[in-house]
Parts: structure tokens; sequence; C-alpha cells
């Protein structure tokens, strides 16, 4: 049975917290987080800090990660790669993630990160997959 992925639970995901990152969907290897652009969010160039948008990929594909794991199982990031495609200065951010495959020991996933409909960053990730010591 997947374990849930608590959507509105405070302290759940303290840095998500920070960011102000915050998730609509978390089930069946998909998840689906948002954010609205603020001045904490910007560069020195007043453009959305490439961290504040791969923290949202990280993030996300960890919540449709998770939305895979079997009680007594963990993951955790081993790799992402980043694509930025587009500058962001205001709106709302949604990250899209999926899970592209799920083995045993390793899942991959994907992201998109877009403002509005303008896609402006693509991710992939390697996630690995291990047993609790309660597991």
């Amino acid at each position: 049975m997947a374990k849930e992925f608590p959507l509105k639970s405070k302290g759940f995901h303290p840095f998500g917290e920070l960011i102000g990152l915050e998730f609509t969907q978390s089930e069946g290897g998909f998840s689906r987080g948002v954010l609205e652009v603020d001045k904490r969010h910007l560069n020195p160039h007043n453009v959305v800090h490439g961290g504040v948008i791969y923290s949202m990929a990280d993030t996300g594909m960890g919540g449709a990660v998770y939305s895979c794991l079997n009680e007594g199982e963990l993951c955790a990031t081993v790799e992402i790669k980043i694509v930025y495609m587009a500058p962001v200065t205001s709106g709302r951010l949604t990250c899209d993630t999926k899970v592209v495959h799920r083995g045993k020991r390793i899942a991959m996933l994907e992201s998109e990160v877009k403002n509005g409909e303008r896609l402006v960053a693509k991710a992939t990730g390697t996630y690995s997959l291990f047993k609790t010591k309660e597991g």
C-alpha cells in the first residue's frame, strides 16, 4: 500500500514551507506543487533564482515517488538534471512531476515547471529506494 504524502501537514516538509511551496496533488506516481512568486524568490537581476525552480523539481520528485513507496520504504535523490528555458519575474509556478519508472531500488522521474502555460524548466531525476531499518 502506498504511503500518504500529506498535502497540508504543517512541519512535514519544512524546506518546502520555507520557500512557499504547496502541494495540491500527490498520488499514483504524480505530484503537483505550486508556488506564488514574490521578491524573496528573486536573484539580483529580479528573476526567480534557479535554485527555487530546482527545489520545486526535487521536492516534486520526492512527492511523486513517495506516493509509490510501500510501508517501510524511503527514498533519496541520487541525481537531477535540469534545463532552464525561460526567465520568471512574477506569477505562479506549477511543477508537475511523474514517475517514469519504478524498480526495486531506483526510480526515474520527470518534472515540468510552468509559469502559467509557459514551460520554464524541465528536469529528470533518479531516486534511490531503500528499506528502513524497521522495514
